[in-house]
């Protein structure tokens, strides 16, 4: 246990409205979503300042006190989660640290706090006539400070690119408590190491992200968005380079979804259906957009259908009439893993592989989870513009959901052998946290492993910071 005179001395480092001790208070904060990971705390504190953020983690460095920095806590691999074992982590929340954006719309640039939500990002961008570039199912909570630390990507990155794509820098508390300060929105800065780009996807391992600089964007005036029937992955993605050319490269989003997946969408979320007539074993969700207001993207877009009807890569589709029709297979899409949890057990894999490899990858990695575990119910969706699949597994029906869901590891391995064979990554967006430590560890070649666990230690000698996460 952490000696109660460091909870007194953190508590007053941020005032009563700043530190959670009673377990009732706390119980939201080391709960994961989906409840595979519940931890414990015996203090969570919520600075208001990088002042005060700074002085925590100084604190913490010089008593060798563990930190959890955790952001909206919308992760699932429990890297914002502290652990179990004699409740000796602090969980360190940027929740207050919200102050509203500021919006250079002139340098096309915009700072947030590091407990901004992305919502609130976009909803800056867009009363300044610019695009925030990030969209996910979690955007109303999810954060600067998380989305960073994570290197999350989203729908969109296809077109603008995952959250290091647009962070143009940061401000963050090294583990010794000394604060660096990149917010200038420099494009170029050839001067040596980037500490920045070293500290987004660190999962919270090198440091407190505090502030971001993110990259905007011109808002998008023009949107033809599609529904359509494609026979397989490998049509799909035939289908995504003739989107690309015929658009003239303006794709903004690509999205690949199996039969199954949408069947259990419409049998358990109101307000979903199928908005073809005929099935189909794989959809796509495809939209295009300009910024330009009276640009030809619905025509591009007829164009495109007509040609992929007559080479037989789709073969039903709908453009959206509406914004309650766009709005209808936007919601189809993104109810996706709410419909899962419902229908019962599901084991996830967050993974990517390179574009020409999809389709063979799918092909396999079904085939493998079949032959070793009958009955399974494989339910992929994600981002095919990008590579990035939710290569979920459902329980097979009337099963046990326990038993099911003891199979996680040995599933995993499974899967993962599968993403390397195919030349891909075992994490795509999701990051490590703790849920695939050990997995990060047998498929990451040794040699980056050596490197990675060289830069922890030489950002971070007393490993205070989320220890637990990565790697031990």
């Amino acid at each position: 246990m952490i000696d109660p005179h460091h909870i007194s001395a953190l508590q007053q480092m941020v005032g009563a409205n700043g530190a959670t001790t009673k377990a009732a208070d706390l119980e939201p904060f080391v709960t994961e979503w989906r409840d595979k990971f519940i931890g414990q705390t015996p203090l969570m504190l919520s600075p208001k300042t990088t002042g005060e953020a700074a002085a925590i983690i100084s604190y913490c460095n010089l008593h060798k006190i563990p930190i959890v920095p955790q952001g909206g806590n919308t992760g699932l691999v429990g890297g914002g989660i502290p652990g179990l074992k004699n409740a000796q982590e602090i969980l360190l929340s940027t929740r207050r640290m919200n102050a509203k954006p500021v919006v250079n719309s002139s340098d096309f640039t915009m700072v947030a706090e590091a407990g901004c939500t992305v919502s609130a990002m976009q909803e800056a961008a867009a009363n300044q006539d610019r695009l925030f570039g990030l969209s996910l199912a979690s955007e109303g909570s999810c954060t600067a400070g998380g989305i960073t630390a994570t290197n999350a990507g989203g729908v969109h990155v296809i077109r603008y690119g995952t959250t290091r794509a647009m962070v143009l820098g940061v401000e963050a508390i090294l583990p010794n408590g000394t604060v660096i300060d990149e917010l200038s929105g420099l494009r170029k800065d050839n001067t040596g190491y980037p500490i920045s780009q070293l500290l987004i996807g660190a999962e919270g391992t090198l440091g407190l992200i505090t502030k971001v600089c993110f990259r905007l964007f011109p808002p998008e005036l023009s949107r033809a968005t599609a529904w359509l029937a494609v026979p397989t992955p490998q049509a799909a993605l035939t289908l995504l380079g003739k989107a690309r050319e015929v658009s003239e490269d303006q794709v903004s989003v690509f999205e690949l979804m199996d039969r199954s997946a949408l069947e259990f969408t419409y049998r358990h979320i109101p307000g979903t259906r199928d908005p073809l007539n005929d099935i189909s074993p794989w959809y796509i969700l495809l939209e295009t957009a300009s910024s330009a207001l009276n640009s030809a993207v619905g025509q591009r877009m007829q164009t495109l259908l007509e040609t992929a009807l007559t080479d037989g890569l789709i073969t039903d589709g709908a453009v959206a009439q509406s914004l309650d029709q766009r709005s209808l297979f936007w919601r189809n899409r993104e109810s996706i893993s709410e419909a899962q949890k419902l229908e019962g057990g599901s084991i996830k894999h967050d993974v990517s592989v390179p574009l020409g490899q999809i389709a063979a990858f799918i092909k396999s990695a079904t085939e493998a989870l079949l032959g070793t575990f009958p009955g399974v119910r494989v339910s992929p969706f994600g981002l095919l513009g990008d590579g990035n699949l939710h290569f979920n597994v459902m329980q097979p029906k009337d099963a046990d959901k326990v038993a099911f869901l003891e199979q996680w590891e040995a599933m995993n391995r499974l899967v993962h052998d599968q993403v390397i064979a195919h030349d891909g990554s075992i994490s795509a967006e999701h990051g490590i946290g703790v849920l695939k430590k050990a997995e990060l560890l047998r498929t990451k070649p040794a040699a980056e492993m050596v490197a990675m666990k060289a830069i922890k230690k030489a950002f971070d000698p007393n490993s205070i910071m989320n220890p637990r996460c990565l790697f031990d």
